[in-house]
């Protein structure tokens, strides 16, 4: 897939107030500074499509982006925040949760996971509550240009490992890099295929 053009659509902190749920839709998110701006400004071809803090919480509502008049990419809060109140993270939780139950036309949510960490109890937590609502996922592993091959794939499998202990099969797993583009083809290839599915049931 070419990404010909994407246009930021809205941010809204009720899933009711998104877009009409016409196209599929793919959400980003991940704990902080995990480099899910990055990611997504790599993927779009746009280096400031999303903005890129060194601040946790920078975002802090869901964002729609329109790409190729085909599809969504949504922009998330993320999760695990330390530094932000008990009450704001409450509310985060809850906004992002109300979009995962009610957001007819989410396909797929992309969790990024840091390549460079041993596996984070907030990740595992966060993958565990996709799978009591059923919600549909894949694992990008990003920052891959920071550490060694050998060192993000230990990592990786230390990560599958962890999950096999609770689950029974593995979810799509990418590995990226902002840097490098690394990954940015197989997301795009794998959006692609189900966008295909999508719009083949629709007719």
């Amino acid at each position: 897939m070419k990404i010909k053009s994407i246009e930021f659509l809205q941010s809204v902190a009720d899933w009711r107030k998104a877009p009409s749920e016409n196209y599929p839709e793919y959400a980003f998110i991940g704990r902080s500074n995990v480099g899910k701006s990055s990611l997504i400004n790599m993927i779009a071809n746009n280096s400031s499509l999303a903005k890129i803090s060194s601040r946790p919480g920078k975002t802090q509502t869901i964002n729609h982006f329109l790409v190729n008049n085909e599809w969504f990419l949504v922009d998330l809060p993320g999760y695990g925040y330390a530094s932000i109140s008990k009450t704001m993270r409450e509310k985060w939780e809850k906004m992002i949760r109300n979009y995962f139950l009610n957001r007819q036309n989410l396909q797929l949510v992309f969790v990024l996971i840091d390549s460079r960490l041993e596996p984070q109890k907030k990740d595992i937590e966060f993958i565990n509550q996709l799978g009591e609502i059923s919600m549909a996922f894949a694992l990008i592993f990003t920052k891959t240009d920071k550490i060694s091959d050998l060192k993000a794939s230990q990592n990786i499998q230390q990560f599958k490992q962890t999950l096999l202990e609770t689950w029974e099969d593995l979810p799509p797993i990418f590995k990226s890099s902002a840097v490098t583009k690394k990954g940015k083809e197989e997301i795009l290839e794998y959006i692609e295929q189900i966008n295909d599915t999508f719009y083949e049931n629709q007719k």
